[in-house]
C-alpha cells in the first residue's frame, strides 16, 4: 500500500508553486547517511515506495531506513475523453513537494559502500536529481 494521509480537512487542493531551497529538512537527524534532493520537484507516493523497496533490497534489510518526506498533497485527474467543465476531477494520487536540499531518506546500520549502492539504486527511482551525504 502506498503512503497517503488518513484524513484531510479538504479533499482537493490547488497546485501551488515550488520553492527553490529547503531550510528546514536539509540536515541528517536520524541516520548516518542521507539521500538529498539536488533540485526541486514533486515525488509521488508510488515513486517513494519504489525507492524505499530498492534501498531495502540492497541493504538486505540489515540497517534502518527513515523516510523523511510524506506525500500529503492530492493530485486530481479527470477521466479520459471527458469534455471541459463539470468541475475538478477526483483525486488520482498523492505527491510530496520536495525543495532542493531536502533529505528524502536516511539510513544507518550499514557500511558506507552498501549505503552508497543502496542510495544510488533508490535515487534512480526518483524524478529529481539526488546526492548522497554523510553525517
Amino acid at each position: 500500500m502506498f503512503l497517503q494521509p488518513k484524513k484531510k480537512k479538504f479533499k482537493k487542493e490547488q497546485k501551488g508553486r515550488l520553492k527553490i531551497l529547503a531550510y528546514k529538512a536539509n540536515k541528517i537527524v536520524f541516520g548516518n547517511f542521507g539521500l538529498q534532493a539536488k533540485e526541486s520537484g514533486t515525488i509521488s507516493a508510488r515513486q517513494l515506495e519504489a525507492a524505499r523497496q530498492a534501498i531495502n533490497r540492497k541493504i538486505k534489510r540489515k540497517g534502518k531506513v527513515w523516510i523523511r518526506v510524506f506525500p500529503d498533497k492530492p493530485v486530481t485527474k479527470k477521466p479520459t475523453e471527458v469534455r471541459m467543465g463539470k468541475g475538478k476531477g477526483s483525486v488520482a494520487y498523492w505527491v510530496t513537494k520536495v525543495r532542493a536540499g531536502t533529505i528524502i531518506f536516511e539510513l544507518c546500520g550499514t557500511t558506507l559502500q552498501k549505503s552508497v549502492l543502496a542510495f544510488k539504486t533508490g535515487g534512480a527511482k526518483l524524478p529529481v536529481k539526488t546526492q548522497i551525504i554523510k553525517h
